[in-house]
């Protein structure tokens, strides 16, 4: 069963705003350039601001990388892949993800525009305050957004660098399994250990004889 609907490298065409849609699309390196900055002051606020010591410092960090982890595989499984009823949300849904499914070597729509990722990045910062503080906040966050970035660029990389090697070339396989093979499991990207724990493995097809 196909799965997509092309698999060229293009970019389709999804809103008549000419404004709108320059903001639809992404070049890969742009989240480095938001992100990492970002990262840094989020570490330095840790531990020059607020002085954590440096075994807590990167246990939080630690934290953060991991907690992304069931982030990133719930974000996919339970809202990427949520199927709306009504026809304004499956235009939604089109347009937040849908597209990548039918055009999945698009280029310019695999990584998260600043628009979504941003505003998000904020909305989880705030939240980690207010449960643990904003002096456990800041490196927490910073590990956060560490395993954004790497789900981000490794989306990016597995679609379109000639990745391999043990840890990519499996990331690689399974992400194209997810899309071409079974859409409805494997959802984490930059890791299958949700997958493993929440039972949505995906499993070689045997070949015919």
């Amino acid at each position: 069963m196909k799965h997509y609907v092309s698999n060229k490298r293009e970019t389709p065409r999804m809103f008549q705003s000419s404004f709108v849609e320059f903001f639809s699309r992404v070049h890969w390196s742009i989240p480095l350039v938001i992100f990492l900055p970002v990262i840094g002051a989020l570490l330095y606020a840790g531990g020059s601001h607020y002085r954590l010591p440096w075994d807590i410092l990167l246990t939080l960090f630690l934290a953060g990388l991991f907690i992304w982890t069931f982030t990133e595989y719930s974000l996919h499984r339970f809202i990427f892949h949520y199927e709306p009823r009504s026809e304004w949300g499956k235009k939604f849904h089109w347009t937040f993800h849908g597209v990548h499914h039918d055009y999945p070597s698009d280029p310019l729509r695999l990584v998260m525009v600043p628009a979504v990722s941003l505003p998000l990045a904020t909305a989880f910062y705030f939240m980690f305050v207010l449960i643990m503080g904003g002096p456990n906040a800041a490196p927490f966050t910073g590990g956060f957004l560490t395993g954004y970035l790497f789900y981000d660029i490794t989306h990016y990389a597995v679609h379109h660098f000639p990745v391999k090697g043990r840890v990519f070339g499996f990331l690689r396989e399974w992400h194209m399994r997810h899309h071409f093979q079974d859409p409805d499991r494997g959802y984490g990207v930059s890791s299958p250990l949700w997958d493993h724990i929440f039972r949505t493995t995906l499993e070689r097809k045997k070949a015919a004889r």
